[in-house]
């Protein structure tokens, strides 16, 4: 019997799963490992709340712990409660999927400034994730700003534009609902380094920008290249820049009281503010033959009292694994970190991708690790037996998938009428509804 180890029970952690257990059938005895004692890592606590068709993809996951040789096992934390080393003495192998949880910096003066925050922690606080429960986001001021020019950055965007009718079916946490609502933020500016053609964001979330209630898209036409440049573009570029032009056609709508302006060739220089975040001082670019941005030495002032920095993730180190400081991952060569040690998804490739994405990654690893471990020997190792034992030593209260069940089915039972869930944001609630 082989016995393998999946750190991260994210997308890259589940779909390298659900390719061991096709690629072993009944050989193998696959584990998941989180820290905490809920499944799903980036689902749960990263996509956005009202996009719960993109969390759908979790029934995928719960089929693949239905096999039998795949199991759960919550709340430990590799590097405190086990170490790889230990880990790689109990299993064939060790795969990492710890995804990429960590901001990155901005690099400027005052980004330390209160007020500012990276795009993970205010995601995770109206997510759900109990790092960030305590959060506490200034959203009192009239001005907000997002740095960034992808995916999440209008996620941050759009969940602070939202009125409370607009999250129902969403999962949002009641804790974040109840304080946006009293928001009293009515500008805000999505800062980008380059112009719109070199933009990362995708039509749907663009497209969901001209349907809010009470915001409204502001692009200036001047930004643009001339239309011609658009027919280089890939066709789903295309038809975001499209829509781009379309907002830079169509004056705000005087009628709404909130604005999402979009202010291209700015490059955050400093964040400037008495004791908190009160403005921020962007420079202005333009791109070079490469497309590269370069400063013009114009600056002016961007006011803004909450600051949302989106401009990438990092995966944390662990000790003991090679790791590459400057892409923020671990070192790996095709997805192998050395002797029966591997990653998968952001953790292998760093924080680019989408969810999808980790699939094929998931399955090259899987097939790496099968051709080097044949299901025909083993070493024997004790896998999630001896896991086990030394967690319960060490005074650890590991969760299974049965645990999370009993969750699952109370968040259900707690939510608000329209909404699927009311999330549990502390370790200690999701383990006191357990009886522990």
């Amino acid at each position: 019997m082989r016995h393998f180890a999946i750190v991260g029970s994210g997308p890259a952690g589940f779909y390298t799963a659900e390719a061991l257990e096709k690629a072993y059938g009944d050989k193998a005895r696959i584990d998941i490992l989180d820290r905490y004692p809920v499944p799903y890592g980036l689902i749960r606590f990263g996509v956005a709340p009202d996009h719960q068709s993109l969390k759908a993809v979790s029934k995928r996951y719960d089929k693949v712990v239905d096999s039998a040789g795949v199991d759960f096992i919550g709340n430990v934390t590799i590097g405190r409660d086990v170490s790889v080393a230990e880990l790689l003495d109990l299993y064939d192998a060790v795969i990492l999927a710890t995804g990429a949880p960590h901001d990155r910096k901005l690099g400027i003066p005052g980004e330390e400034l209160p007020g500012v925050f990276g795009s993970a922690e205010f995601v995770g606080w109206y997510n759900g994730h109990p790092d960030f429960a305590d959060l506490d986001p200034p959203l009192n001021g009239a001005h907000a700003a997002v740095i960034g020019n992808g995916n999440v950055a209008l996620d941050c965007a759009r969940i602070l534009s939202k009125t409370r009718g607009e999250f129902e079916g969403s999962d949002i946490v009641g804790h974040a609902l109840d304080a946006l609502d009293r928001s009293g933020i009515r500008t805000i500016t999505i800062l980008g380094r380059r112009g719109p053609h070199q933009i990362a964001m995708t039509p749907k979330e663009l497209g969901e920008l001209g349907h809010l209630a009470q915001a409204a898209p502001d692009v200036d036409p001047a930004d643009f290249p001339p239309l011609e440049a658009d027919d280089a573009l890939e066709p789903g570029h295309r038809k975001s820049i499209t829509l781009l032009r379309g907002f830079a056609a169509s004056p705000p709508d005087g009628s709404k009281p909130k604005r999402m302006v979009f202010d291209f060739f700015a490059k955050p220089v400093a964040i400037e503010g008495y004791g908190k975040a009160e403005k921020i001082i962007v420079e202005r670019t333009q791109l070079d033959e490469s497309g590269a941005a370069l400063g013009t030495g114009e600056t002016y002032e961007v006011p803004a009292s909450l600051i949302i920095s989106a401009i990438g993730y990092s995966t944390p180190p662990i000790e003991g694994v090679a790791y590459d400081e400057r892409g923020g991952k671990f070192q790996n060569e095709q997805g192998r970190i050395g002797d029966r040690l591997y990653a998968v998804g952001w953790a292998r490739r760093g924080p680019t991708g989408t969810i999808g994405t980790n699939r094929p990654d998931g399955y090259e690893v899987a097939d790496q690790i099968a051709a080097a471990m044949p299901a025909g020997s083993s070493q024997d190792r004790q896998g999630a037996n001896g896991l086990k034992a030394i967690l319960a030593s060490r005074g650890v209260m590991a969760t299974d998938y049965d645990d999370w069940r009993k969750i699952e089915d109370t968040e259900t039972s707690n939510a608000r009428p329209g909404s699927p869930r009311e999330k549990f944001v502390r370790v200690e609630h999701w383990l006191q509804t357990l009886g522990r």
